[in-house]
């Protein structure tokens, strides 16, 4: 079969940010928004990368306007900013959030349309302006993928737009940036890129490319998060947890995602919680479930993991993937359920309501009806 596969130019390595302002130049911008939000700020990097900017002699004006979930009015409050400013290149700074809204803010901005005509695939007509990313969490690869996330805060739910019009024109991927994270945030965002590998591997749009990245990147997290997350980790631990996150992305981008995306976005966005930790709290319960649709890809994921399964029986190896995820959670501090993070029963019929419309669901490798996602809420509760 034929596969399409994109991707950003990437830089990656220490130091890679401090090529943002050479870039700007070559894109002959006049003047950047650089899209960022108040915990980047307060950690330096906003500062960091308008400096090289002004060294570089590009003039940019900064919108920090940006929640944990990204509201579509905070697109199009970015988007006001863009053409207030007249400018004619996004840089954005920051993990999944910053990075989803200047995706939002450059389609807005180019097409003059409500974010909310764009939910969907392959729903943007006008070319973005240039946008180059740089990441400062290790896990939610918006700074690699095809794919922009908004929450629709009047009807309380997380949208997702799929066009290759939002992939980044440059990633400057710098492992430095995720010094500033905390654990919790280390865990979470580094647990979200493992589910990115896990659903890639076993979506009905993977291929040998997207293979290939999302076995590397199951082992990398799998070695190096609990050591980073445990504060026994190093510099190099660091940096190989920020190539898992870029592999995964590279993956998630052109294999799409499952069900179990699908289900954190309707969480998410219905509870403001954060993305990486809806995506935990459901993964094990989601992998369950699929199971005997993809016996043969979850038997190589669980191998990948180095769990010893030669030679079991499908359900042997579905319940030592299972207890394994749910091990590899608590080890880096994930503990929630979804009850205690605030889900009541009377909240399910709701999500899954807005979790079968998702069109991550579209490639999960079994079928699943508003009732399947029912009951693997419950089961989550």
């Amino acid at each position: 079969m034929l596969r399409k596969f994109v991707a950003p130019e990437i830089i990656f390595g220490s130091g890679a940010l401090l090529q943002v302002g050479r870039y700007a130049r070559s894109f002959h911008a006049s003047r950047v928004l650089v899209v960022t939000d108040p915990g980047v700020v307060a950690a330096g990097w906003a500062a960091m990368v308008e400096g090289n900017l002004a060294d570089c002699g590009v003039d940019y004006v900064r919108f920090s306007g940006v929640s944990p979930n990204p509201r579509s009015a905070e697109v199009h409050a970015g988007a006001e900013a863009y053409r207030q400013g007249n400018c004619d290149l996004i840089v954005a700074v920051g993990g999944g959030s910053p990075m989803d809204c200047a995706k939002g803010i450059g389609i807005v901005a180019s097409n003059h349309s409500p974010i909310l005509d764009f939910e969907g695939v392959d729903r943007i007509a006008a070319p973005v302006p240039p946008l180059i990313f740089i990441p400062t969490t290790a896990g939610t690869s918006a700074d690699v993928s095809q794919v922009a996330i908004i929450n629709n805060e009047q009807e309380r739910y997380k949208f997702a737009i799929i066009s290759k019009s939002v992939v980044p024109d440059v990633a400057l991927i710098d492992p430095d940036t995720t010094a500033t994270m905390s654990p919790y945030l280390a865990a979470c965002t580094g647990v979200d890129a493992l589910v990115h590998a896990i659903e890639a591997f076993v979506s009905t749009g993977s291929g040998p490319m997207t293979d290939m990245f999302a076995l590397e990147a199951m082992d990398l997290i799998n070695r190096h998060l609990p050591r980073l997350v445990q504060g026994k980790g190093s510099d190099n631990d660091r940096e190989r947890v920020m190539e898992a996150s870029l592999k995964a992305g590279l993956a998630f981008s052109n294999a799409i995602l499952g069900a179990v995306h699908a289900m954190a976005h309707s969480l998410g966005g219905y509870l403001d919680l954060a993305h990486g930790e809806c995506n935990a709290m459901l993964l094990d319960h989601v992998v369950d479930f699929n199971f005997p649709q993809a016996e043969e890809r979850y038997t190589r994921i669980a191998l990948q993991l180095g769990l010893p399964v030669a030679g079991e029986t499908p359900d042997q190896v579905r319940r030592r993937l299972v207890g394994y995820l749910r091990e590899f959670k608590k080890s880096v501090g994930i503990i929630n359920s979804l009850g205690p993070a605030g889900v009541k029963y009377g909240d399910i019929a709701i999500l899954a309501g807005k979790a079968v419309k998702d069109p991550c669901l579209l490639t999960n490798p079994r079928s699943a009806d508003q009732a399947d996602l029912d009951t693997i809420y419950r089961e989550a509760l």
